[in-house]
C-alpha cells in the first residue's frame, strides 16, 4: 500500500467516527435529551472525534513528488516497486 493509500484510509476512518459522533448526537437533539449522562458523552465523542480529524488534517503533508516523477519516497532514485 502507498502513502495515499494509506492516507486515505486513515482520512476514512476518521470520517467514520466523526459522523457517528455527530450522528448521535443529532439522534440526542431529536430525542430532546440536552443534558445528562448520556448528552455528556455524546458531546465528549464528538469534540475528541473533531480533534483527531483536525490534527489529522494539519499533520505534516505526504511528499507527492514520488508518485508524479516515479521515483522512490526519500531517494533520487527510480521507484522501488
Amino acid at each position: 500500500m502507498n502513502n495515499l493509500d494509506d492516507y486515505r484510509f486513515q482520512s476514512h476512518e476518521l470520517l467514520l467516527e466523526l459522523d457517528a459522533a455527530t450522528t448521535n448526537l443529532m439522534m440526542l437533539v431529536s430525542a430532546r435529551q440536552l443534558e445528562g449522562t448520556l448528552w455528556n458523552e455524546a458531546t465528549y465523542r464528538q469534540k475528541l472525534a473533531y480533534e483527531a480529524w483536525a490534527t489529522f488534517l494539519n499533520s505534516p503533508k505526504i511528499d507527492p513528488m514520488p508518485m508524479l516523477d516515479g521515483r522512490a519516497a526519500g531517494s533520487y532514485g527510480p521507484s522501488a516497486d
